[in-house]
């Protein structure tokens, strides 16, 4: 039987450079010169958390998920203060209240937005409205 270990897993090498703009999002340089950005939002929606990501799950199943309320926040979502998380992660406080995330390089690098959009594309569907007509 064999047992996968952390050594196999391939690890991201850490940002060269974060900026964390509180009421924005979090800018990140990666050592291939590629950059991410991931609004606050997206962070708080994407968070790693175990509540998170059964939430998401949830809603993939089942659109008209209730959602969880949250503590009244006043204002809006913004970060209140982040924190390295050894050297393989960051930890981000929300003003909402939820702190239990903490988002590893790896994670980061896939939910990258602009990673997501290009995927998302996909090759064009033929048949289209300005889609060549058979003849």
């Amino acid at each position: 039987m064999c047992v996968p270990t952390l050594l196999s897993t391939p690890m991201t090498t850490p940002p060269t450079h974060l900026d964390l703009k509180k009421d924005r999002g979090l800018s990140v340089e990666w050592p291939d010169g590629d950059s991410s950005y991931y609004s606050i939002a997206y962070l708080r929606k994407m968070s790693p958390s175990a509540e998170q990501r059964q939430l998401r799950e949830e809603m993939a199943k089942n659109p008209l998920t209730v959602l969880p309320s949250s503590p009244a926040a006043s204002g809006p979502l913004v970060a209140i203060s982040a924190e390295m998380v050894g050297n393989y992660a960051i930890r981000i406080r929300f003003s909402d209240g939820h702190d239990t995330g903490i988002y590893s390089w790896q994670y980061l690098r896939d939910i990258d937005p602009a990673r997501e959009e290009l995927t998302d594309a996909g090759p064009p569907v033929s048949g289209g409205p300005d889609a060549p007509k058979p003849g």
